[in-house]
């Protein structure tokens, strides 16, 4: 739910809309739209022009702290870039474990930016999406959030994947 809450702030709608339902048949838990997909695209089999399109995606890993980007985990619906999957996402301690380093070391476009600088604004302490956040992240992984959003903004590039720890999940789809 947190996911969607982020990508929906950031303005990129790439989670499926997702809601929160007590009712679930084992009982609380989110309910997200089905992606219908071809499961044969995903990651690794993208082209180049669709593969350039995964910055936002990039982003969005590092800010929700995502330690299971598997290239399954990305779907195309007609085009539209889809993210499922983030059950382990939001830790407070680094835990980035994507297959998307595409990116490592170039500069961040300002348009990416601009979405960043929104969302850390709308992260401020009394903010409807800081509330709406916090019925689902402890303390300490919502102030990681805000922690992680300031980094890429003070240092506008895509990272490079960390040397003294597995930086990419297993398996890879």
């Amino acid at each position: 739910m947190a996911a969607y809450l982020v990508s929906e702030a950031l303005g990129w709608d790439l989670v499926p809309p997702t809601v929160y339902r007590e009712d679930g048949p084992l009982g609380p838990g989110s309910l997200q739209l089905r992606v219908n997909h071809d499961p044969e695209q995903h990651y690794f089999t993208f082209d180049a022009q669709t593969r350039q399109r995964l910055q936002p995606v990039a982003l969005f890993d590092i800010i929700v702290n995502n330690a299971d980007r598997k290239g399954g985990h990305i779907l195309l619906d007609g085009g539209k870039l889809c993210l499922i999957d983030h059950g382990i996402c939001f830790h407070a301690e680094p835990k980035l474990r994507t297959v998307v380093w595409d990116f490592a070391g170039e500069i961040i476009p300002d348009y990416l930016l601009d979405d960043m600088k929104a969302l850390k604004n709308q992260l401020n302490a009394n903010s409807e999406l800081r509330h709406q956040l916090g019925a689902y992240l402890k303390v300490d992984e919502l102030a990681a959030v805000g922690t992680r959003v300031a980094a890429i903004l003070d240092t506008p590039r895509f990272p490079a994947p960390p040397g003294d720890e597995r930086a990419t999940p297993w398996p890879l789809v």
